[in-house]
């Protein structure tokens, strides 16, 4: 990776609805255009990803989504209405944001729940996007949603046992994760925190076996970021997201004469294989790369195809 970067603008835009949506853009200001697209739903957007690229040829644009990191209000006070965040809220944010800073079209970076909002919004504005690189790719069918939260349980099946007894038990053969939805929005404190714990844990546990992968992932964060994704999460899958099933693969003909590059983790539990390999059929200028010895949370390997990717797209 490239040595640590400081941004040189940054700011909050107001959505006009209540919410301030934290943005801040580093590298160099003349310099190819590039949105970083974080996951989660909600994890906010770290600042290590800065040295993805490199700031002498690009304008690295960074935002935390909607109610988590720095934007405001913050998800992880339960007073905070998440009705007005969903996965279209932040399509406009996007669309928003490009307008403020005065950009025609740039390079879209992000995986996992950063995949599903990448795809989204370049099939409502492909005319926006000039090229998209992807590590961990998903799209948030319901068919993947049930398999990270109920599926990859068979090959761990005390985690999942702990992670579906937190919920009452009547719920624990319906809706898992709308009854988690409803307890991470529980007006009682410990409520609140005892089901963000049991939902990092299972999280934690689908990608303890990565070899290459950095252990406690998710629950190495401060309480009130954990709050907020865990919140966010729920609020999102137990929605679909808001998407039709199967849209984003559909109408994959849309990035039509948008070079992509997808990196997948042949060993990714929460994510499997299958959705990439399906998205590189249905995108005619999208080129798959699978990487052996990664998962979900990548390996060296992984990083640098990455950053051969972007390289590769900075004087396109």
């Amino acid at each position: 990776m490239r040595p640590p970067i400081e941004p040189y603008d940054h700011g909050m835009l107001d959505t006009g609805d209540g919410n301030l949506i934290y943005w801040e853009v580093c590298g160099n200001p003349d310099g190819k255009p590039a949105l970083v697209v974080h996951g989660g739903p909600g994890s906010g957007c770290s600042t290590g990803v800065r040295r993805t690229f490199d700031p002498e040829r690009y304008r690295i644009v960074l935002f935390d989504q909607r109610n988590c990191g720095r934007s405001r209000p913050h998800a992880s006070d339960p007073a905070t209405d998440l009705s007005r965040n969903t996965t279209q809220h932040l399509i406009a944010d996007m669309e928003l944001l490009r307008e403020h800073l005065g950009i025609g079209k740039w390079l879209l970076y992000g995986g996992s729940w950063g995949s599903t909002l990448i795809l989204a919004y370049a099939e409502t504005h492909p005319e926006r996007v000039s090229e998209i690189v992807i590590p961990a790719v998903t799209t948030t069918r319901r068919s993947e949603i049930d398999w990270l939260y109920r599926g990859v349980g068979r090959f761990f099946p005390e985690a999942w046992d702990r992670f579906r007894d937190g919920v009452p038990e009547a719920d624990r053969d319906g809706d898992l994760l709308a009854a988690y939805a409803r307890l991470l929005s529980d007006p009682d404190d410990k409520v609140r925190e005892k089901a963000a714990v049991d939902w990092i844990t299972w999280e934690d546990a689908v990608i303890s076996m990565e070899a290459n992968g950095k252990p406690n992932a998710y629950s190495d964060r401060p309480a009130d970021a954990i709050m907020a994704m865990t919140r966010i999460c729920s609020h999102y899958f137990s929605n679909g997201a808001w998407l039709e099933e199967g849209v984003l693969l559909r109408e994959a003909g849309r990035l039509a004469g948008i070079p992509g590059v997808l990196i997948h983790g042949r060993l990714d539990m929460g994510g499997p294989p299958q959705t990439a390999w399906e998205l590189a059929k249905a995108w005619p200028d999208a080129e798959l790369i699978m990487v052996e010895d990664s998962g979900h949370t990548g390996s060296d390997t992984m990083r640098n195809a990455i950053l051969a990717a972007i390289d590769r797209f900075a004087d396109r």
